[in-house]
């Protein structure tokens, strides 16, 4: 589980093919205290297993349904990513709860600097994502923490303040770039709740609530 406060922007130093999956080297620097070999980090909001440490550089596997579902496949040597430690129990919880599995690709259709900010309009192609995003409500954009600014019809908007313009990869971002989205996941709960409510009768769903076993 991760926060969305990016922790150090690496560079991607390969994406080759390689024994039936695709492996990613990433050249990093912060988060490497604590990683070793089997464990995760959260890579432009990707959850991935190291597999490969030599020094300051980290190799990743990347299997064919990770490429498809997300923005990885877009990545090349000297492109920066997103990196974030997996978020320790009483540590801080600066963003909100991000869990590494991203929901769909965004892109991004407008980039408007506004004062010292910018505002990023990102379609959203997949319809059904839509319904978890809300005004002021949290969605993450390549592993980063953000707050829904506006909404309009297949897309939504999100203020990126000089900071994280600085620290993360949204800085360099421009229209047409492919982004990894995660829906808040709290708000992917609720709405699988109501679901079943709708379907089936209050008893019946009380019941469900109870024990527990969603």
């Amino acid at each position: 589980m991760f926060t969305g406060i990016v922790e150090e922007l690496g560079e991607v130093t390969q994406l080759v093919h390689r024994e039936g999956a695709w492996r990613l080297g990433v050249r990093a620097e912060r988060v490497l205290e604590g990683t070793e070999v089997g464990s995760s980090l959260a890579v432009n909001g990707v959850c991935l297993t190291v597999v490969e440490r030599v020094e300051a550089l980290l190799a990743f596997d990347v299997g064919p349904e990770t490429l498809r579902a997300t923005a990885l496949a877009d990545l090349a040597a000297g492109a920066p990513v997103n990196l974030e430690r997996p978020v320790r129990l009483g540590a801080p919880l600066g963003g909100h709860l991000v869990l590494g599995h991203v929901d769909g690709i965004g892109r991004v259709a407008r980039a408007s600097p506004e004062r010292d900010t910018v505002r990023l309009r990102i379609e959203v192609p997949d319809p059904g994502l839509e319904r978890y995003l809300i005004p002021r409500g949290s969605v993450a954009v390549d592993g980063v923490s953000l707050t829904v600014a506006g909404l309009a019809a297949g897309a939504f908007e999100v203020m990126v303040v000089p900071h994280t313009l600085e620290v993360t990869s949204l800085g360099r971002r421009a229209v047409g770039d492919r982004v990894n989205l995660e829906m808040d996941v709290i708000g992917k709960y609720l709405f699988r709740f109501l679901q079943l409510g709708e379907a089936a009768d209050a008893p019946a769903f009380a019941q469900f609530l109870a024990r527990g076993d969603a």
